[in-house]
Order: C-alpha cells, then structure tokens, then sequence
C-alpha cells in the first residue's frame, strides 16, 4: 500500500478540521439546531449524573447508548456543555475523513487517489454537515469506515487480531445507530478470499464475529437484567417502523410546505403519545412490548391499503436514491446544487465501479449499498441516514472514476 505520509494526512486533517469548524462555528457552538439533539443531551447528562442509562430517551422507547457516553467522555462528564461536544464532532468528522483516505489507498493503490480521495471527503458537503451539530452520525461513521479498513487489512495480510478489531468497531457503530446490525454478516467475507487457505480465511473470519460480538454482548446483556427481554441494543425498532409505514408516513410523503410539515409534526406527535398512553394502559409497559405494540400498528395500516403500502415503499425506496434533498425543504439554490454534486458523483462512481480491478472489494462495497437501501426502506429512510453508508463508497468509487474518465 502507498504511504500517503505525515504531510500529506495533515493537511487533509487541516482542511477537513477547518470545513467542519467553519459550519459548525456558523450554526453557534452554544446553539443547538439538530432535532435529536435534545435526546442525546438528556442521555448524556443522565447517564453523567446517575452513573446509569435512562429507561427512556423519547416517547416510547430508548435511543443506542453510543453516542450518549461518548459525549460523556468528550466533555469530561459535563455533556451540557455544548462547545467540547461539537468541537469533539468536528473531531470525529475529520478523522474518518483520514481512514477514507488510508481506505482509498488500500483498496486502489494509488497515492494520487488516496489523496484526492481525502480532499474530496474534507470537502464533501454531506459530510461536512453531519459533523456541525449534536448529532451522532460522525461517531458511527468513524466506527463505520475503520471497521470496513481494520477488515480490508485483516484479509490483505491476515491478522486474526485486526480483524477482531474490525468486528470490534462494527459492533460499536451498531451501540451508536443500530441499523449497522444489518452489516454483521458482511465480517464473513474473509471467507470468500481464496488466496489463502480456508482455515485461515475462517479464523479471520471467526475473529471478526468475536469482536462483534465482545463488542454488543455486554450491553444485550445489561438490557436483559434491566428488562428481563432480548434488547440487542435498543428498542426504537418499533416506532421507526410505525414511522416509516404507518398511514403518518403516506401523509409525509403528500407534503409541500414547510408549514404542511410542521402541522404533520405536531398531529403525528400526538397521534403516537394518545396510541402509547392506551397500549400502556392495556398493560403495556416492557420496551419489546412497547415496540411490538408500534410494529402492530404499523402492519394494521399496511394491511388496511396493500397497494398504498407498495407505494409507500417505491417513495422511499425513491427517497433514498434520488441525487437531491426534499424541494419544499430547502431552497432552490441548495436543491439544484445538491442535486448536481450527488449526480455528477453518481455517474462517476458508476465508472469507478466499472473499472475497479479488486472484485471482492467491489462486491462488498456495492452490498453495502444494497443492504443500507433495502434495510432503511423497509422500517424508515431519511436522507441523513444515507449519508454515512453512501457517501463514502461514492467517494471512494467516485474519484477513481473521475481520474480514469479525465485520463481518456
């Protein structure tokens, strides 16, 4: 692999530090415009001040403790601190950056690529907007990317021990969003490496399970002593789906305006606490019966209108894909450029997908593609979601395309 060197990673660092400085200093670094923001604060100051993580974070069920005890951590047990906690963002955000470049150069073995690869990720706007606020998309996507690098390197020179690490940061990024659960079976990909032997492809593959495992294990099992239920990491599965297929996900998808959307906000609000107040007054209390109550819901809904359950589905499978935000969202400027980055960099992911000499890699990297659409399509999409799974396989893909299309 091509040494990108101490110069050339700094001033990656540097540049992806000051982009994400600069939004977040633009946005305040007392102020707090992230919706989700609030969950995570009360999480952090709970867990701070009692020493244990709250039964509940919002209405209805807990959010994954990840990102909670990392702001613990970050602001030295004073979370209400806002400034530590987003410059500890900022942080996160730059140093994945780093491993998407030493990322790049594992996989292309090209210098030049691994450090457009890193201009590119400093400079990413999706990127750079993740890490502004109270939010918990930098911390996984950091976990994210160093678990898919750990990995490569376990396989390129096999090493039992990086590949427990990889398993290692995939089960954490799963304690801070869970939908990277989905992505476990993909440790299992040493096995198809047929450079080596299978009992070395099996022991890194092994590995990578274990550390996973070691990794999720004790917080599955805190929650079965606190609840007496099998609660991998949290129980927002429920209403996630109950969002994403209810009749309150149709109506989202009929709106135009900004002030329509506040109206479904707050309708939708109430509608899920009047339907959480009479599950527990019918004896539901537990969270894996809180989730299932939602999860009924939601299939009563989808059984009432089969063929408006479809289209729901094609919308958000739609919601995911397509290369601009919501239009009635955003402004007109923000819509055409987005659309226009997010398309340019489609088409050349697409050639860096066609060219790429490393099969295997291209395989896993176009699964992850397929599992994140079809897993977020199925309980709930929002396009922040898509952005620490796509936008670094874009990238990654993108910049080689880019350098082979301007090579012809």
């Amino acid at each position: 692999m091509p040494r990108l060197g101490p110069r050339a990673l700094g001033a990656i660092l540097i540049l992806a530090a000051a982009a994400r400085l600069a939004l977040a200093l633009q946005v305040g670094l007392g102020a707090v415009q992230f919706g989700d923001a609030p969950a995570y604060l009360y999480a952090a100051e709970q867990l701070a001040r009692t020493g244990r993580y709250p039964a509940t974070t919002d209405v209805g069920f807990f959010r994954p403790p990840g990102y909670p005890a990392f702001l613990v951590l970050a602001t030295l047990g004073h979370p209400e601190r806002l400034a530590p906690a987003k410059l500890a963002n900022v942080a996160l955000g730059s140093l994945a950056v780093l491993v998407l470049a030493a990322l790049s150069a594992r996989i292309f073995r090209s210098r030049r690529i691994a450090i457009a690869t890193g201009i590119g990720g400093a400079l990413a706007p999706g990127l750079v907007l993740i890490s502004s606020d109270i939010q918990s998309e930098p911390l996984f996507l950091l976990l994210l990317l160093s678990a898919a690098f750990l990995l490569l390197v376990s396989v390129d020179r096999p090493s039992s021990t990086l590949a427990l690490l990889a398993g290692g940061a995939l089960g954490l990024s799963a304690l801070t969003r869970p939908t990277s659960l989905a992505l476990i079976p993909f440790l299992l990909a040493p096995l198809a490496d047929r450079r080596y032997p299978f009992r070395i492809r099996s022991h890194i593959a092994g590995a990578a399970l274990l550390g996973a495992l070691l990794s999720v294990g004790p917080w599955t099992l805190r929650n079965a002593v606190v609840f007496r239920e099998f609660i991998p990491v949290n129980d927002a599965d429920g209403r996630a789906f109950y969002e994403g297929n209810s009749v309150w996900a149709r109506r989202y998808y009929a709106l135009r305006s900004r002030a329509e959307y506040a109206a479904w906000l707050t309708a939708e609000d109430l509608d899920i606490r009047k339907k959480l107040g009479e599950a527990e007054a019918g004896g539901v209390f537990s969270p894996r019966q809180r989730a299932r109550a939602f999860r009924d819901m939601a299939l009563q809904d989808v059984r009432a209108d089969p063929a408006a359950a479809l289209g729901l589905l094609l919308q958000k499978f739609w919601f995911w894909l397509r290369p601009y935000p919501t239009t009635w969202f955003r402004s007109a400027p923000v819509v055409w450029l987005t659309g226009l980055y997010y398309g340019v960099l489609y088409a050349l992911a697409a050639a860096g997908f066609l060219s790429a000499r490393r099969r295997g890699v291209r395989l896993f990297a176009l699964g992850i593609l397929t599992v994140s659409l079809a897993s977020h399509a199925l309980i709930i999409v929002v396009w922040r979601y898509r952005i620490p799974y796509w936008d670094p396989v874009l990238l990654l893909y993108g910049v080689p395309g880019g350098a082979r299309l301007l090579s012809l």
